[in-house]
């Protein structure tokens, strides 16, 4: 006979998190440019949690040549986007493996209304539920400053400056409604990312225990 799922509340984030049921779930937000990743892989840290990427994730199951992986391959190869039920059922499988029990923070998801609920669907099936969402602020022009000083240095040149203009005006739109929704239930909490990476991380930290502990 199986069990229904004790649902894992909200707890004070400071906390050290090798206590029992001391467990972090996050999601990060950002503009390309803001630092995200960085700042996933410190806060995984601090917290010592699992720090998790769509980008992993995909490349993972592509790598490995799983049934979902050869989907989005699939797709990619055609140079269309990977519908959102695959990408579900990717971070569903991802969330449901060993070392996300002790927490995670996740990167790159969810991208809209839609990812939204079925993370929520996620998470009510295991039992768990968000302890906040990071939203990493950061002024635009300088934003663009420096995408472009990193696509020249990486030699890529489809980062034009129109194009990076657009992808951020993409994700302005499409996380609006996002962060409007995590807002409501007080889980957002949003941080300048601009300036040294120390102290972005330690600004996060600080907001997460101020806003949600």
């Amino acid at each position: 006979m199986s069990q229904t799922p004790t649902t894992t509340s909200r707890r004070e984030l400071h906390a050290r998190p090798d206590q029992e049921g001391q467990v972090t779930r996050l999601v990060i937000m950002g503009p390309q440019g803001a630092g995200k990743g960085t700042q996933a892989a410190r806060l995984a840290e601090v917290f010592g949690i699992v720090p998790i990427s769509t980008g992993d994730i995909f490349r993972a199951n592509i790598a490995g040549k799983t049934e979902l992986g050869q989907t989005a391959q699939e797709y990619t190869n055609k140079g269309e986007l990977v519908p959102d039920e695959v990408t579900n059922a990717m971070v569903r499988d991802r969330l449901g493996q060993a070392d996300v029990k002790n927490g995670f923070i996740l990167d790159g998801y969810p991208r809209n209304a839609a990812q939204v609920t079925e993370l929520d669907q996620i998470l009510a099936d295991l039992g768990w539920e968000l302890d906040g969402v990071i939203e990493l602020t950061a002024d635009r022009d300088e934003l663009l400053a420096r995408i472009a000083r990193r696509a020249e240095q990486e030699g890529r040149e489809d980062d034009t400056e129109e194009a990076i203009a657009r992808r951020l005006d993409i994700y302005a739109e499409q996380t609006a409604p996002l962060t409007a929704a995590y807002g409501e239930r007080n889980l957002l909490v949003r941080v300048d990312g601009l300036g040294e990476i120390s102290d972005v991380t330690d600004r996060i930290v600080a907001s997460l225990a101020t806003q949600l502990g």
